[in-house]
């Protein structure tokens, strides 16, 4: 690392866009630039990125934040990655071309072959390997999806010239041309094809989903130093690439969540629920997942992990679609306006309902309603199914999983909400944390690379730079909470009968 370096710069590759981030030793956010990417959506049920478009755009936003702020490339120690989890690709490594577009998380083309999978009774084999499970959301299905209906691909991979991976791989191939094929432990943990206790890609998987064990990447701790940018891709010297972390591992890490029992949660448009269990791959209970939270000073970390399908974007309902609000904002006076929710609750199950019940066919229920209902009860009740739904995980984790929660760390816009945070704390009877800094996920991934580059010495140093926002404390009684929860479980049960 050069002495005049004073930033890291990380990449962010989310779903909708590519970020660029500058941070500063301190660990602030100093410069973002944000460029969104297509979506293709080719049939029913399919969603797909194309992977060129994102190389570019990773290309361009590195240079703009550097240069919108000045700032020369012997100021950047180095590169950090963190990225979209599942979703999954194939490419030639010869041309350098992917063979297809990239099959995002959210594409469900692996449904088909997920339901013969458990039609064999394989369930339990798969998720006593990977801690998943079989879903297609999961990158697996995917990729043998794309072998199967891409002509020419199983003579080609036989002859080693394929490879695949997740999108961090992807952008590490291409920024190191093609010298580079790794990934981190986070990201292969969430590929259904990689045993999360002997920490190598599970042959019997490779094989059973058509895939040849040649494509693979090398899997690697996170603050490994994986290889270094070829001069004039990004900059015109080489920069080490450190960092790499699937996205939600990323806002684990970069909350400092580093002994079991501490849980992260980032509200978004969904929400992703992830728990430090510590360095034994506990067995999840139903309805969670165990995965590798994040690996550095060669050990491994593990989390269970829940994911709800809809949290803030009940807001964007409000919002957009039955006006009861003109900004996400208002919901915080309504909610105070009155004493309760007056027995009405709000299952947002309008694409079913994720974690920990997995139930596709539940559809959004608005119950408890009566003459005297007003719009606070209701957008109340939309605030208050966000601490609900996150409740029900940390609930089964704690109940089931036998790990008990210390404090609740999150992130997202939702979390300016001081009624929705008050109520999360009192539904969990523990503190509840909000992070000042917005960008959760690339602060973890710089942070990892800060460890690699000399940056920081270790994970008490990255404690200290933490900046909470109002940490808020239970209020509620106990009893009270029993009584509410048992009537959002009412509520739930009404919705999985819809």
């Amino acid at each position: 690392m050069e002495k005049s370096a004073s930033y890291l710069l990380a990449i962010d590759q989310s779903t909708s866009g590519t970020k660029a981030i500058l941070f500063s030793r301190n660990g602030k956010l100093i410069n973002r630039i944000t460029i969104p990417h297509k979506q293709y959506y080719p049939q029913n049920g399919f969603v797909e990125h194309d992977p060129l478009e994102i190389f570019g755009n990773t290309c361009q936003a590195v240079r703009q934040v550097t240069e919108t702020q000045s700032i020369s490339e012997e100021k950047i120690a180095g590169i950090a990655i963190t990225n979209q989890r599942e979703t999954a690709m194939i490419w030639n490594k010869t041309t350098g071309e992917p063979v297809a577009n990239a099959a995002v998380w959210q594409c469900q083309r692996g449904t088909e072959m997920c339901r013969e999978l458990k039609g064999k009774g394989l369930e339990e084999m798969i998720r006593s390997k990977t801690g998943l499970i079989i879903d297609p959301y999961f990158s697996a299905s995917k990729l043998s999806w794309i072998m199967k209906n891409t002509p020419g691909l199983k003579e080609l991979a036989a002859k080693g010239e394929l490879l695949l991976g997740t999108m961090d791989s992807w952008l590490l191939w291409k920024l190191t041309d093609g010298k580079v094929h790794a990934t981190d432990h986070s990201n292969a943990s969430r590929t259904m094809l990689f045993n999360i206790h002997s920490m190598e890609w599970d042959q019997e998987l490779i094989d059973l989903f058509g895939l040849n064990r040649n494509m693979f990447p090398e899997v690697r701790f996170s603050d490994d130093i994986f290889g270094h940018t070829t001069p004039n891709i990004l900059f015109k010297q080489a920069k080490p690439i450190s960092g790499l972390i699937g996205d939600s591992h990323g806002a684990l890490f970069g909350q400092n969540c580093f002994k079991p029992g501490m849980a992260k949660a980032t509200y978004g448009t969904g929400s992703s629920i992830m728990m430090n269990i510590g360095e034994k791959a506990l067995t999840p209970p139903e309805g969670l997942v165990t995965s590798i939270g994040y690996s550095c000073k060669k050990q491994i970390h593990y989390v269970f992990e829940g994911n709800i399908h809809c949290t803030g974007d009940t807001l964007n309902w409000l919002k957009n679609d039955v006006g009861m609000i003109q900004q996400a904002s208002e919901t915080e006076n309504l909610a105070n306006s009155v004493s309760d929710n007056n027995g009405v609750y709000f299952v947002p199950a309008f694409v079913g309902l994720g974690a920990p019940y997995w139930d596709n066919q539940a559809r959004a229920c608005l119950s408890g309603m009566g003459r005297n209902t007003t719009k606070a009860h209701i957008v109340r009740a939309a605030l208050e199914s966000i601490a609900f739904q996150v409740n029900d995980l940390i609930s089964l984790m704690e109940n089931k999983g036998g790990i008990q929660l210390k404090e609740l760390r999150v992130d997202g816009g939702p979390t300016r909400n001081k009624f929705l945070m008050q109520f999360q704390s009192d539904l969990l009877q523990q503190e509840v944390s909000p992070s000042e800094i917005e960008e959760a996920s690339a602060l973890g991934s710089a942070y990892m690379a800060g460890l690699a580059f000399g940056f920081w010495r270790d994970l008490q140093e990255l404690k200290e730079l933490r900046t909470a926002g109002k940490t808020y404390s239970p209020r509620m009684s106990a009893t009270d909470v029993e009584s509410l929860v048992k009537g959002w479980q009412k509520a739930v049960n009404r919705a999985r009968l819809a």
